[in-house]
């Protein structure tokens, strides 16, 4: 092999790592596979973003083109159209979205930031860049207004100003409203900030203004002063006009909403509590809570619709958030599930001089969108179509496999169909604008997520989409403790006792293999029928660690020739209650931490459970927490592991096969010096996977370097456990990583599974069943498996397991086994071709299919003596590859100064490669077999406990990670889907038809009334209104115009884009050397007038007159 030196930058500092593939005889053998993967087949960048917008905290809607907007606390903009046009985009600055607002069918929008900034963004390509930027430095932005078809922004600020932004030049104008010019001179208190601005539906010039403390005016724009001051003693939170302008309504923080006349300022015209109860005395009704924001919407055939947010009466306590829909007589108050952020009507107009026409609501709560049907009785709610409710519960862990078996996505869909809600309005989704991208992706492509707690749901994320197939709950299962007194002591978490921490899924033969918190493990079966389970087979396995302290009886299990001094244990429990439980001393012993239900388990279409497998308590100390698991439907075998030891269950024979001491597994060939362990506390404390949430840092197995020494799974990743902000709680430090000091603790977790039909004992000649084993100390170590025939012959002897002596070392924990033929193509682990569990009819069918030799993909069954596999290790700091039988190696370091967090090996196009991602940020590919570095991006500077836990990658280079608590952020890091990118991602605008603008009619034409128009143009413009204060606002172009469109274009779109760049830029420069030429024209022309006026002056003067 050669030897190569491979440049990286770690922890954002440029270290020169030399690492030397270590040559050593055989391994000629990696010559002979030719590598097509080349470091320009790699790009990374990222696809789509799917879920509900995290932390929410405004929104907006295009009447006309039909897409909502929202934008988040971290100045996240997400655009929805139609299901499965949605658009993602970002702020630089990071700062809170506090307003958004639609240029209505322009194919733009204004956002407004809490750091004073108003942006605007140019939706009219497919990824909505930045065209302006004007940033306030001296005044807070509290408040915006964009009449329909005006280019002038009104921006309200916190000390009660508004200025006036031209929209398309993005400048200020010279026009200012000051608050003190606003309210009456007599007043000595200033008003508050400007809570609203709108302008009077018929009539343009006048412009309603509401300041927080109560005052509202009404400014005509023309004369530049007040016609009318409306006063109220209580602060005002929001207000809406009546579409004849002749009306306002406004509400306030003493839960009342106040009606007006535009010419009657003196007092409210009538003054409602929705919520409040009505003293009999006459008296005012008692004060409620704020109501935040009120709708006043207007209909041709009946009464106006009032639609409010809060104004609850305080003493609703402990009552979810409401809103209030008022419609003549009827007042519906609907409950929402989630504090409310916003919520908007959906008219059938964009004109706010015409009957409004309301028919739906859009509420935007803090952890759900909903929309209600206005137009039905009941009010029914949408069924929404997008896919929002990935954090129903919280995500604790996720599996990514991209190009799965065609039958599997509809398997799942007809099995999930049924799960669906009823009772949801019969009418099409609203929101339906934009175009779907042609998607050129065909493979399908299934996400699984598991959930705190205990479901595990299936999606369908073919060709950049994301929808929900199936949801599983796996917490039936168990026995629900009926109160919070009522949990059983024997909980080893304080909450989510049901959450899934491992998924182990075989996408051929369906099988399903979770491992929950409480150290259970549950294998299930797919099934197109449904089916009662009388009794919920369960076995219960005793994994202690011990180490030359304890003799124990030994109970059965089948036992290793090259055991160590502790015996292994398991009890097999068919019936319930549990064999044995907490001795007369206290000292818990041999119970498991959940209690499996005993009643019968109707199970529907779809998962049903074949096994349960629990960890018990042993002498007071608790089972700990699972932390690898694999099954494999060939073998009918399915295998976990923890920092205690492993176990393999055969679930046909419903048999524990081994249960043994992670030291035990070395036998004879231990190579670590090893201490007898420290008495350990018998509670852990608590800090389950639902943690991350929010953000906090869990620590679990997978997440941290078990370099660091294994005391506890449920050790928090600092000293202390920071259970703050995820943004705090990255991995940036480094680790040091002393594999064979072990002495503290003597502690080896099995991190990493592996089925395999491949050469598990150096030199053989053929090729058999074996599991693979990783530990957290860097040992791979491989287990010989020897099967019965199929058929009854497999359900009636025993599956012999045996250790192959085989021992591989690397340096840190290890993540990730696979292996490759001789070709260089992956082996894929052996399964069985699915069948239908429950066909009871077709019993013949059945057994075929039973007897049927399990499909093996290896080569095995037609092997020469010259067959070579190729085993690919891949731990924490490197990765190995062997050739076997020989076990000649090559070694590659991957990082020195972080760890690895997720390593996959995966398919890409024609050849294979090993993808990770490390602590630090940095995403990288090796190619196989001889790891030559294809990528090395600095991803993400800083990775929270979130991502630690949820990224994955898969084949076609696809990856995931969950970038907040809601949502999934899908990238690439293959040049082809990057390229083709720009053509799959949907379109979010189309040209529309702008509706027609409401007749006037007759005799409001004849007698002036109708809506009254003002040219803003002549008011604004700077030949009238001059300019505006330099120091006040500074304008910043933003990189969605031409530059930032040639460098989309650059990567993405290809030669076609760049051409048709070319191509405006030419007619920009044209047009602006037509305009050129037209002035000099035009000052040509004014200097020949000039001259010509000249001459007449001068005719007929003598030489002596000038």
């Amino acid at each position: 092999m050669k030897k190569f030196n491979i440049r990286k930058v770690l922890d954002g500092l440029t270290a020169v790592s030399s690492s030397s593939a270590a040559s050593q005889p055989g391994n000629k053998e990696n010559d002979l596979i030719p590598e097509t993967l080349q470091s320009e087949h790699f790009q990374l960048c990222k696809t789509v973003r799917h879920g509900f917008p995290y932390q929410p905290s405004s929104m907006t809607f295009d009447p006309v083109q039909k897409i909502l907007a929202i934008g988040t606390q971290s100045g996240a903009l997400r655009l929805f159209g139609r299901p499965g046009v949605e658009c993602y985009c970002q702020h630089d600055s990071g700062a809170a979205v506090i307003q958004l607002q639609f240029l209505i069918n322009e194919g733009a929008l204004v956002s407004a930031l809490a750091d004073d900034s108003i942006h605007l963004w140019n939706l009219r390509q497919k990824r909505p860049a930045i065209l302006h930027s004007l940033k306030f430095n001296r005044e807070r932005i509290t408040f915006c207004h964009l009449p329909f078809q005006s280019k002038w922004l009104y921006v309200g600020t916190e000390r009660g100003n508004i200025h006036i932004v031209n929209v398309e030049s993005f400048t200020l104008s010279g026009y200012v409203i000051m608050w003190n010019k606003a309210i009456e001179l007599s007043s000595k208190a200033h008003p508050g900030p400007v809570v609203h601005i709108s302008d009077n539906p018929m009539d343009e010039g006048k412009l309603i203004i509401g300041f927080e403390s109560g005052i509202v005016v009404l400014w005509d724009l023309k004369s530049k002063k007040a016609d009318y001051r409306y006063t109220y003693d209580e602060a005002i939170h929001s207000l809406a006009w009546h579409h004849e302008g002749k009306q306002f309504i406004c509400s306030h923080s003493d839960g009342t909403l106040t009606i007006w006349n535009v010419k009657s300022p003196g007092k409210p015209v009538q003054t409602i509590t929705p919520h409040g109860k009505q003293p009999k005395d006459g008296k005012k009704p008692e004060p409620c809570k704020p109501i935040l924001k009120v709708e006043y919407k207007t209909t041709r055939a009946g009464d106006p619709y009032m639609i409010l947010s809060g104004g609850l009466s305080y003493d609703t306590v402990g009552r979810r958030p409401c809103l209030t829909v008022m419609h003549g007589k009827s007042t519906a108050v609907l409950e929402m599930d989630h504090p409310i952020v916003d919520f908007l009507t959906l008219c059938e107009t964009p004109y706010p001089n015409d009957f409004q026409e309301p028919y739906a609501v859009v509420v935007l709560l803090e952890k759900d969108l909903v929309v209600i049907d206005l137009a039905q009785n009941g009010y029914p709610i949408f069924e929404n179509p997008y896919p929002l409710a990935i954090h129903e519960s919280p995500v604790t862990c996720c599996e990514y496999f991209a190009d799965c078996p065609v039958d599997i996505i509809p398997a799942l869909y007809s099995v999930g169909a049924r799960q669906k809600r009823q009772g949801y309005s019969k009418k099409e989704w609203p929101i339906s604008g934009g175009n779907w991208g042609l998607g050129t992706q065909s493979y399908p492509e299934i996400i699984i997520t598991g959930h705190a707690d205990g479901s595990v749901k299936f999606w369908d994320a073919s060709a950049i989409m994301l929808q929900v197939l199936y949801k599983l709950k796996t917490a039936k299962v168990f026995e629900k403790s009926r109160n919070k007194e009522d949990k059983p002591s024997t909980d080893i978490v304080d909450e989510d006792p049901f959450a899934i921490q491992i998924l182990s899924w075989c996408a051929e033969s369906r099988m399903l293999c979770v491992a929950g918190v409480s150290a259970h493990v549950i294998v299930y079966r797919f099934s197109k029928q449904e089916v009662t389970t009388e009794v919920v087979q369960l076995l219960e396995v005793r994994l202690q660690y011990e180490l030359n302290d304890a003799e124990s009886p030994d109970v059965g299990g089948e036992q290793l020739p090259a055991g160590g001094t502790s015996s292994p244990q398991t009890s097999v429990s068919h019936s319930h209650p549990s064999t044995s439980s907490s001795s007369s001393d206290g000292i818990r012993d041999n119970v498991p931490c959940l209690k499996v239900r005993s009643t019968p388990l109707k199970q529907s279409p779809g998962y049903q459970v074949e096994l349960v497998v629990q960890l018990v308590w042993v002498s007071g100390e608790p089972p700990q927490q699972i932390t690898s698991l694999a099954v494999n439907s060939s073998y009918g075998l399915v295998v976990f592991g923890n920092s205690n030891g492993l176990a393999v269950v055969d679930y046909l024979q419903k048999t524990v096969l081994l249960n043994l001491g992670t030291v035990e597994l070395y036998g004879s060939n231990d190579p670590y010096q090893r201490q007898p362990r420290s008495p350990r506390k018998s509670r852990q404390p608590s800090g389950g996977l639902g943690d991350i949430s929010e953000g906090s840092t869990t620590s679990e197995d997978r997440c941290k370097s078990p370099t660091s020494v294994l005391t506890s799974n449920h050790q928090q990743l600092y000293n202390g456990g920071c259970r703050g902000d995820g943004r705090d709680s990255s991995f940036s430090r480094s680790r040091s990583s002393s594999v064979t000091s072990i002495d503290k603790e003597a502690r080896e977790a099995i991190t990493s599974l592996h089925f395999a039909e491949t050469f598990a004992r150096k030199g053989e000649a053929v090729a058999t069943p074996s599991l693979w084993v990783g530990t957290s100390l860097g040992t791979v170590l491989a287990v010989a498996l020897s099967l019965p025939p199929p058929g009854e012959q497999r359900l009636l002897q025993p599956v012999i397991v045996s250790p192959s002596g085989t021992l591989i070392r690397l340096k840190g924990s290890i993540l990730r086994m696979a292996f490759l033929d001789s070709t260089g193509a992956i082996i894929p682990p052996s399964h069985e071709p699915w069948y239908e569990p429950n066909a009871f009819d077709d019993r013949d069918e059945r057994e075929k299919a039973r007897k049927r030799r399990p499909v093996s993909v290896s080569p095995s069954a037609s092997q020469e003596l010259s067959e070579t596999h190729y085993a690919v290790v891949c731990s924490e700091k490197q990765a190995k590859v062997l050739a076997l039988p020989s076990q000649a190696s090559v070694k590659h370091s991957i990082t020195e100064t972080s760890f690895v967090l997720r390593s996959d090996v995966v398919q890409m196009g024609s050849g294979v490669c090993v993808a990770c991602f490390c602590a630090n940020g940095h995403i990288m590919a090796l190619s196989l077999p001889s790891l030559r570095p294809l990528l090395d991006v600095n991803y993400l500077p800083l990775t929270d406990m979130r991502i630690a836990r949820t990224f994955c990658f898969s084949n076609n280079g696809q990856a995931m990670y969950l970038i907040s608590p809601t949502e999934i952020q899908r990238i690439t890091y293959s040049q082809d889907t990057c390229e083709n990118l720009q053509e799959m991602l949907g379109e979010l605008f189309t040209p529309v038809e702008t509706p027609e603008a409401p007749n006037r009619g007759f005799f409001k034409g004849l007698f002036g009334g109708g809506a009254q128009s003002l040219d803003r143009e002549e008011l604004f413009g700077e030949s009238v209104a001059g300019k505006a204060s330099r120091s006040l606002a500074q304008h910043i172009p933003g990189p969605g115009g031409i530059e930032g469109m040639k460098g989309a274009a650059s990567g993405v779109v290809g030669d076609l884009a760049r051409a048709r760049i070319a191509l405006d830029e030419r007619g920009q420069k044209l047009g602006e050397l037509e305009e050129r030429t037209a002035a000099m024209m035009a000052s040509a022309e004014s200097f020949s007038k000039h001259a010509h006026d000249m001459m007449l002056k001068c005719k007929d003067k003598k030489w002596y007159q000038f």
